[in-house]
């Protein structure tokens, strides 16, 4: 807690990472329209530069997508190789400037920055050696939660800094849509539409008791929450990973069982090959092709990294999930890595993303 009586937690976002790093490889791109994405037919955006989002091109949207929105874009393909090399280093300054830190992706994080003394120079000059050392910006946001500091990193991007309370930031952002805050997906925005929300301010004035007839309990409290911008200021500080998983979409649906297998069994091996510790739970993911996405996981007595136990599991999982529809996706993790050996148990679907 600060002299002032208010937490302080830092938001720091790198600007156009993955893009960023392609444009210090291919200088020659920089003020053009540059967008990096898979290639094949239903590849999507991984990010775009600013040139490219000018025309509407953003993360997550199908590439084909961007390329009727952009047709004069560079379109290149991901290296995430070489995004995690430099995501190492740009995280290495973080931590050498804020001890606690908890890192969410490779282009950003938040930051406690209880106890430093002038905390915003201190942010400042992270950024400004994060550019010198590595050439890229990033955006700051500063908040006394981590929704408030997310929000704001992302409001003037790129090389943005922003230090909003909660209550600004419920004026500033007042008018914007309730998807603007993480965590209100554009189909709850679609149904708060339909009872004539269609701004933050609009709902963090309604009354909890419309939101939560409309969407139940728990999920209406929370959406009058977001819209106040109350949020957690604990950072989670631990760096292990808790899972490793592989996945992938098929260019065509696929409803033959042998050829799901024989996938399932590619993932599993690329997924071991690269397997550092043993887990005890392995689960897998299921996309049909009506977007139906479901999980199955199992906890097995031993922890294992071998690829025949862990393909083994996962195609028991497959057989007895028995997708009823042709296939768009198929994953597979390992998790547990730290957990305590238990006897065998079937965990059914769990919220165990992969």
């Amino acid at each position: 807690m600060s002299a002032d009586g208010l937490r302080r937690i830092a938001h720091l976002d790198m600007d156009a990472f993955y893009v960023s790093v392609e444009l210090q490889r291919r200088p020659e791109l920089r003020g053009r329209p540059v967008v990096v994405s898979g290639t094949g037919p239903r590849a999507v955006v991984t990010t775009a530069s600013y040139e490219a989002r000018k025309f509407g091109v953003g993360s997550a949207i199908p590439a084909s997508r961007a390329r009727r929105l952009c047709p004069q874009a560079v379109f290149i393909t991901p290296d995430f190789d070489a995004y995690r090399a430099v995501s190492r280093r740009v995280m290495e300054l973080v931590r050498g400037h804020v001890e606690r830190t908890e890192v969410v992706g490779l282009d950003e994080a938040y930051l406690d920055l209880d106890g430093l003394h002038s905390p915003h120079a201190a942010m400042r000059r992270l950024v400004a050696q994060i550019r010198e050392r590595t050439g890229l910006t990033a955006s700051v946001g500063i908040g006394p939660n981590k929704l408030v500091a997310k929000v704001a990193s992302d409001a003037e991007k790129p090389a943005g800094f922003v230090v909003l309370t909660r209550e600004e930031a419920c004026a500033r952002f007042a008018s914007a849509s309730p998807g603007l805050v993480p965590g209100i997906g554009p189909k709850t925005v679609e149904r708060l539409a339909e009872l004539g929300i269609v701004t933050l301010g609009q709902l963090a004035a309604a009354p909890e008791a419309v939101l939560r007839q409309r969407f139940g309990a728990n999920h209406g409290r929370e959406l009058l929450a977001r819209a106040r911008f109350h949020g957690s200021d604990r950072l989670t500080l631990s760096r292990v990973a808790v899972s490793e998983s592989r996945e992938t979409t098929f260019p065509s649906d696929i409803a033959d069982r042998a050829e799901q297998e024989t996938a399932l069994r590619r993932l599993a091996g690329e997924l071991c090959d690269g397997l550092k510790r043993p887990g005890l739970t392995i689960a897998i993911k299921v996309r049909l092709d009506d977007w139906t996405t479901v999980t199955r996981a199992r906890t097995i007595a031993e922890p294992t990294r071998a690829a025949d136990v862990v393909a083994g599991v996962a195609l028991g999982l497959l057989r007895d999930y028995a997708p009823p529809r042709p296939v768009r996706l198929l994953g597979v993790r390992v998790a547990g890595f730290d957990a305590p050996a238990t006897p065998e148990v079937d965990a059914g679907q769990l919220a165990l993303p992969v």
